[in-house]
C-alpha cells in the first residue's frame, strides 16, 4: 500500500508586535557563482532593469561577491525560531529564503539577521491579529523511494547539496508546464526517443538508495533547492553544446546546474 506522508505546520500568532521584522525599502544581496541579474530580479520579485538601476550599473555583468542592493525585509531572528516558520509565517518558500542568505544549513541564532526576498512592508499598525498559514507538502512512499533512487546513481559521490540539487531538479520540471506533472513522469520521460536521465537508461536506477540520499530527497520534497531552479544538470566533464549553452544556475561540486 502506497503511504501518504504529509507535513502540515500551523503557525498561530497572537500578536504582530512579536514579529521582529524592519521593513525596509532595500535589503542586500550578495553575488553568488552562477548568478545573474536575471535569476536574482526572479528571486527577490524585480526585474533585473529595476536591479541595474538601483545600483548605477551600466551593464548586467556582475561577480560573486558584489553586494547588491534588492527589494527585500531586513528579519532578526528570535527565540523558538526556524527556517522554516519564518519562511512560512512570511510567505516566502523555504528555498527562496535559503538563495536569499545564502543559507545552506539549518542553524540560527538569536539576532541574527535574515533578507525576506521580495517584501518590502509589513502591516506593523495593527497591534493584535491572528496569522495562520497551513500548508501541506504531500508525496506518496514511491515518490520518495523513485528520487532516492535517481539521487543515489546520480550523485553518489557529490555533497549533500549537490545530491538534494539533483532532486530538487526533477521537481522544478514537475512544477513546469513543459514537463510532466509527476515525479515517476519526470524521471522516466522519453524525448526523441531517449531517457532523459542516464540512470533508468543504464539500470542504476533500479540500486537501491543510501539513508543519505533518502534524506536529501526528502529535503527536495520539501522545498529546499541549491539548484537554484533548475532544470537540467550534466557532469562539467560533459561535451554536449546543447546543455553547455543554457543559462547557468548553479555549479556544485562536479555537477552543473543549469536552466
Amino acid at each position: 500500500m502506497i503511504n501518504l506522508k504529509k507535513i502540515r505546520n500551523l503557525v498561530s500568532i497572537a500578536s504582530l508586535s512579536l514579529m521582529i521584522c524592519t521593513p525596509v525599502q532595500a535589503a542586500s544581496y550578495t553575488v553568488t557563482s552562477g548568478d545573474s541579474l536575471y535569476t536574482i530580479g526572479k528571486l527577490f520579485n524585480t526585474t533585473y532593469t529595476s536591479i541595474m538601476k538601483d545600483n548605477n550599473l551600466t551593464n548586467t555583468a556582475i561577480y560573486p561577491g558584489k553586494t547588491l542592493t534588492v527589494p527585500g525585509c531586513i528579519y532578526t531572528v528570535k527565540s523558538g525560531d526556524s527556517l522554516y516558520l519564518i519562511s512560512q509565517r512570511y510567505g516566502v518558500s523555504i528555498s527562496d529564503l535559503r538563495q536569499a542568505n545564502n543559507k545552506w544549513d539549518n542553524y540560527l541564532n538569536i539576532g541574527d539577521k535574515l533578507t525576506l526576498p521580495g517584501i518590502t512592508s509589513l502591516n506593523t499598525t495593527t497591534t493584535s491579529a491572528t496569522a495562520v498559514s497551513n500548508t501541506t507538502a504531500s508525496y506518496t512512499a514511491s515518490d520518495l523511494d523513485i528520487l532516492s533512487r535517481l539521487i543515489m546513481a546520480e550523485a553518489q559521490g557529490e555533497s549533500y547539496n549537490a545530491k538534494v540539487a539533483v532532486g530538487a531538479v526533477v521537481l522544478n520540471r514537475v512544477k513546469d508546464p513543459r514537463f510532466p506533472k509527476t515525479i515517476s513522469s519526470v524521471i522516466y520521460e522519453k524525448s526523441g526517443g531517449y531517457y532523459q536521465f542516464t540512470p533508468v537508461a543504464n539500470g542504476w536506477i533500479d540500486k537501491s538508495a543510501s539513508a543519505e540520499c533518502v534524506q536529501a530527497a526528502k529535503d527536495a520534497l520539501n522545498g529546499v533547492d541549491p539548484s537554484k531552479g533548475a532544470f537540467y544538470y550534466f557532469d562539467d566533464s560533459a561535451t554536449n553544446q546543447w546543455l553547455w549553452s543554457k543559462p547557468l544556475a548553479a555549479r556544485i561540486d562536479k555537477l552543473v546546474f543549469v536552466y
